[in-house]
């Protein structure tokens, strides 16, 4: 297998859907029936998420006594446990966590202490984003920065420079992911005139989380709290940001201008599907079945993997493994001429 197959789905979008052809209106109809949270369930997936997250970082903090190393090694999986965190309060942004909107709320807002991103903030610009998928004209809102080849060549050479940084990944899930949640999130950016509501909403996740930090800090020390906690968030904030990346950014993905745009072609075509092993499934809520979420986000994550068993077709649709996901972080701009992604020597070859 060549490296450029590595980098496509395994069948391309033509292929595809002469194969399996969806009506993704239909489709959204018939997956009304999997929109329905049933309460004990999500109450057991909060519980068995919460608690060896916050196990773990006790844990973790006692341990660094030990050697800072032994504890690190912990990280990665507390991260996955407040990813899945994120995860939860995801659903309740778009009320597919219990029946009750206004008990989606407040969990989501207890939950976003813990993620370090203020829920209403938050839940703002991903509606927008689930709103404006794939439209050129609606970017911009909770989603990755792309520009087309024609806009990228339009920019000063410090704006392309600029342009290139920011999709570089060391930046992209490092620095970015650094940024995002522990300096951007602070503030409603891009809501700061929208009212009151945004700022109260970034405030008060500040100062709640400033308490809730009180606690480690006393009993550890800051040093020790930094030494914690910051890793483990940002191994959940890069392992976040990856997962939003492959969903929309890759080859075959939809981009139309919104005169040609469609919400249900946008959803179902410019959303992947991410194979992920059965442990990862669990730990990234299901979230890589992507391509459903965004065609009815009101299906609770836990209740995705149904939505595949009765309607097979959708297995092959943008289908990616983590490897050939991986391979997507090679695009950075959007081909008008060619109806796809492409890397920056790609669009320079296209001169």
């Amino acid at each position: 297998m060549t490296v450029l197959e590595l980098q496509k789905p395994a069948e391309s979008l033509i292929e595809r859907t002469a194969a399996a052809p969806i009506d993704p209106r239909q489709l959204a109809r018939d997956l009304q029936a999997f929109r329905d949270p049933v309460p004990i369930r999500s109450g057991w997936e909060l519980a068995i998420t919460l608690v060896p997250f916050m196990a773990l970082f006790a844990l973790i903090a006692i341990a660094v006594k030990a050697g800072y190393w032994l504890a690190l090694a912990a990280t990665p999986l507390a991260g996955l446990f407040l990813l899945r965190l994120f995860i939860i309060q995801h659903d309740c942004g778009h009320g597919a966590f219990l029946r009750n909107r206004t008990s989606n709320d407040w969990i989501g807002r207890a939950l976003g202490v813990l993620t370090f991103t203020p829920y209403d903030c938050w839940r703002r610009s991903h509606a927008l984003h689930h709103a404006g998928t794939g439209n050129l004209e609606a970017r911009g809102f909770g989603d990755v920065d792309m520009l087309t080849v024609r806009e990228y060549r339009e920019r000063s050479w410090l704006g392309r420079f600029a342009y290139r940084l920011y999709r570089h990944p060391a930046v992209l899930l490092g620095l970015g992911p650094a940024y995002l949640f522990l300096l951007r999130h602070r503030l409603p950016i891009g809501l700061m005139n929208e009212g009151w509501t945004y700022w109260v909403s970034a405030m008060a996740t500040n100062a709640v989380t400033a308490l809730v930090l009180a606690l480690p800090l006393y009993f550890f020390g800051f040093g020790v709290t930094a030494l914690v906690f910051f890793p483990v968030l940002l191994c959940a904030a890069s392992l976040g940001v990856w997962l939003f990346y492959v969903q929309h950014q890759f080859e075959d993905a939809y981009w139309k201008q919104r005169a040609d745009w469609s919400f249900y072609d946008a959803a179902l075509l410019g959303s992947s599907y991410l194979e992920l092993p059965r442990i990862l499934g669990w730990f990234t809520g299901h979230i890589g079945i992507h391509h459903v979420h965004h065609l009815s986000s009101q299906i609770p994550f836990y209740r995705l993997p149904e939505v595949l068993k009765q309607h097979p077709a959708l297995r092959d649709l943008n289908r990616f493994n983590a490897l050939q996901a991986c391979g997507t972080l090679r695009l950075a701009l959007w081909d008008e001429d060619r109806r796809g992604m492409v890397s920056f020597r790609e669009a320079a070859g296209s001169v």
